[in-house]
């Protein structure tokens, strides 16, 4: 089982999602790139609001280039990761690790030195099991 952790990603209008991904993808960007990347963009004024917003929700921070303020994500992308995956493993899986690997592995395709990495991974689990 996972253990059950904060969801802040989540808790997210699709909007301000959006606008994470971005920032994720990006490491930092100003309003005008966040509305570039935007899928059918709001105005300039509405993307500046979204982000004053996701600054008072403790989501992203800026500092000032110039006239320009530059925004990144205030959470670590693998604490959001793990976030995500914990909300996706929870919601869709009951909990289980294993089913939610097992859905993986049975609707992709592996290559070589996918399986090898995994399999690492699941010798290291096991090696780390303190039971």
């Amino acid at each position: 089982m996972l253990k059950k952790q904060h969801t802040p990603y989540l808790h997210m209008s699709r909007r301000e999602r959006q606008v994470m991904d971005i920032l994720y993808r990006e490491g930092r960007a100003t309003v005008a790139r966040i509305r570039e990347q935007i899928p059918e963009p709001p105005t300039y004024s509405a993307v500046r609001a979204l982000m004053r917003v996701l600054e008072e929700k403790g989501r992203v921070r800026h500092e000032e280039v110039g006239l320009q303020y530059v925004y990144s994500p205030a959470v670590p992308r693998d604490e959001a990761k793990e976030s995500a995956m914990g909300h996706l493993v929870r919601t869709f899986f009951g909990g289980s690790a294993e089913e939610a690997v097992a859905a993986l592995v049975s609707g992709h395709e592996f290559s070589r030195d996918e399986l090898d990495r995994l399999g690492r991974l699941i010798a290291k689990a096991k090696k780390e099991d303190k039971r």
